[in-house]
């Protein structure tokens, strides 16, 4: 799986005893001086990166600039990866262009989840300022460090750390989301281990050098599967989730894989502060594939959601009364009966999922139907699908694949067609604005499942599209005056995944 993996299994004693970053509630926070924030939210100057609260963060400025991952592994193009900046300043005329690109110095990386040397869990540390983005390549095992201080609008590389580190500081690889953390350290999950195995553990940063500093967990805790992550320090709790084993998803998706067990199905909930994996909630057949984890933004909280690719379902978890954790399923979206395609029946593939930072609506994309979702959650119990909207997929009319059976709907949907081209793909990676009110998507997976399930994409470029959002009774509405064409990038089609603002957003920030 690691183009640049060893060939043998190596395990290296670290020398000296790590330094663990270990946060409880307020460690590491300082008391906030000066005046409450503003309705204008007038820059507090004492404050750290962020916002004081996630309500505070929903008065934020309007996004003008968004950073996105372009990936050229399994194209016909062998240039290396790239970071884009779009426009997304509807003033501007240059709005919904490319303006810059920031070309990594190694091919075949495959650049895909990103986030920020410090959010809002140091918005208490007036010394610490957002001005580096981690890059973390889920393929080679690099993870470059963006400067986007100096100049926001055309990113520079700052630094890269070169695979073989995290190989023997951590004997880890595959490395997927990145979070700040409140004490300064970066924190990076991983997918396993420099044979390609599946291993489910963590990797630290050092916040201002960006050196490997070794494991978070402690040694054999690691999880069997790794994927993403979301810590609730006010609780002492993190959440971690499982893709597959790296070595088998990377080649394509194969159903037998599943059946032998070589895709995860649990989600597992860990001691903040010791550091150790306390608890495993498997959530069953319906819970194949559990992606993306989100806690509500409330950091006091004890509950939140995870989306279950393959099960095509979405869980709340949340704390008992006895103290342990616990998970139930609250949508399921039932598969479709099809003809022309791989199998018999077609799992929506809920792929990204976030929530409002008022932690009123919940959103995901169905990367294989081709949709996504709008859902109330004021009960989180009993999430009420408010918005829903199609843009491309596996199912549209004209297409490889007939749908006939459809528990959901009476045709299938039409072709999107934006600015004169037809859309392949479908809706991935999401992004909300601060204050609710735009929702963005990208339309790329991964590239060798990309490959697989929609060709014409990988030939013809991803794109990234705006949706509109009524926040006071629900609702979604394309915004045909956006649209990012990858397929016209100079260097030929890219793949573009996630999406990220300067300010921060709500897949990135934590609160503490």
């Amino acid at each position: 799986f690691n183009d640049t993996a060893p060939t043998e299994f190596y395990t290296l004693p670290l020398q000296g005893a790590l330094r663990f970053c270990v946060e409880a509630p307020g460690v590491g926070m300082r008391k906030r001086r000066g005046p409450r924030h503003s309705s204008s939210m007038a820059k507090c100057e004492s404050c750290g990166p962020g916002y004081k609260t996630p309500l505070d963060a929903m008065k934020g400025p309007r996004e003008k600039i968004l950073y996105l991952p372009c990936i050229y592994r399994n194209t016909e193009n062998n240039k290396p990866d790239y970071l884009a900046t779009v426009d997304a300043d509807p003033k501007s005329p240059t709005y919904s262009q490319v303006i810059h690109r920031l070309p990594m110095p190694n091919a075949r990386d495959e650049l895909h989840h990103s986030g920020w040397n410090t959010c809002s869990s140091c918005h208490g540390d007036p010394t610490k300022k957002r001005d580096r983005l981690i890059l973390p390549s889920l393929i080679s095992s690099r993870i470059y460090i963006v400067d986007v201080g100096t100049n926001p609008r055309a990113p520079r590389l700052h630094k890269a750390v070169e695979p073989v580190d995290v190989y023997w500081k951590c004997n880890l690889a595959n490395p997927h989301t990145s979070h700040c953390l409140g004490c300064g350290d970066i924190m990076i999950s991983s997918m396993g281990d420099p044979s390609g195995n599946a291993k489910g553990g963590f990797i630290l940063l050092d916040g201002k050098t960006f050196e490997v500093k070794g494991n978070w967990e402690k040694e054999g805790e690691a999880a069997p599967y790794g994927y993403d992550f979301w810590y609730q320090l006010r609780h002492n709790v993190m959440m971690s989730t499982e893709w597959g084993v790296p070595k088998v998803l990377a080649r394509s998706f194969n159903p037998a894989d599943v059946a032998a067990g070589h895709y995860g199905h649990s989600i597992h909930v860990w001691d903040w502060t010791t550091h150790t994996r306390i608890q495993t909630i498997d959530l069953g057949d319906d819970g194949s594939i559990p992606l993306e984890v989100r806690f509500l933004h409330n950091p006091d909280a004890a509950e939140g959601f995870v989306g279950c690719a393959l099960g095509s379902s979405v869980f709340r978890f949340y704390k008992t009364e006895k103290g342990d954790w616990a998970a139930e399923r609250v949508i399921k979206i039932p598969s479709k009966k099809v003809e022309g395609w791989m199998l018999p029946e077609m799992p929506s593939l809920i792929t990204d999922i976030l929530l409002s930072l008022d932690d009123r609506y919940m959103y995901f994309s169905n990367w294989l139907h081709g949709d996504i979702r709008q859902y109330d959650i004021k009960d989180t119990r009993h999430p009420k699908l408010v918005g829903q909207v199609w843009l491309g997929g596996s199912i549209v009319k004209g297409g490889p694949v007939t749908v006939v059976d459809d528990p959901e709907m009476n045709s299938q949907p039409d072709p999107l067609i934006m600015k004169g081209k037809r859309v392949q793909g479908a809706p991935q990676m999401i992004q909300l604005s601060l204050d609710g009110k735009r929702l963005y998507a990208s339309t790329s997976l991964f590239s060798a499942w990309d490959k697989q399930f929609y060709p014409d994409m990988v030939k013809c470029g991803s794109v990234m599209l705006q949706i509109d959002v009524d926040t006071e009774k629900g609702g979604l509405k394309l915004n045909r005056d956006y649209f990012v064409d990858f397929g016209n990038e100079p260097d030929g089609p890219a793949l573009a995944h996630e999406i990220r603002y300067p300010g921060g957003d709500c897949t990135s920030d934590i609160w503490v």
